[in-house]
Order: C-alpha cells, then sequence, then structure tokens
C-alpha cells in the first residue's frame, strides 16, 4: 500500500511537469503573437509560474521515490 503511494506521487508528478511545460509554452506562444508586450513586462494578468509547477512535480516525484524506498524496505524488513 505504501508503495502504490509512492507511485501515485510519481505520476502526479510528471503530471505537473508536463502541466508545466504546457503553461511555459503557452505563455512565450502568447507573447509571440502580441503586438505590445505589456502582459510580460507587468505579469498581469497573473499566471501560475510554470518554474513553480515543474518544481512542485520534481518535489512530487523525489518523495514518490522516497515513499516507495520506504515501502520497499518495510516489505523486506516484514
Amino acid at each position: 500500500m505504501v508503495m502504490a503511494l509512492g507511485g501515485v506521487f510519481i505520476l502526479l508528478g510528471l503530471a505537473t511537469l508536463l502541466w508545466g511545460r504546457h503553461e511555459e509554452k503557452s505563455y512565450y506562444d502568447a507573447i509571440a503573437t502580441r503586438p505590445d508586450v505589456r502582459e510580460y513586462l507587468n505579469h498581469f494578468p497573473y499566471r501560475p509560474e510554470p518554474s513553480g509547477l515543474k518544481v512542485g512535480g520534481w518535489i512530487a516525484i523525489s518523495l514518490g521515490l522516497l515513499v516507495i524506498a520506504i515501502g520497499g524496505l518495510l516489505w523486506l524488513w516484514g
């Protein structure tokens, strides 16, 4: 059960990484198609920062790997 929870964290981390990559691409594509770059300079309207999503994904993946390792140790120990 613990190892399954680690797998869920890894899947959520991968989904968050992909979401961050998609947000970054759409943000820069939106800037490239506009004649003015006010959104880029003022950051208005506010959008979730893609780098924050990516960091959150890496944290979830590392936490998932740690939980899987702990689950494996408990499985071997028990």
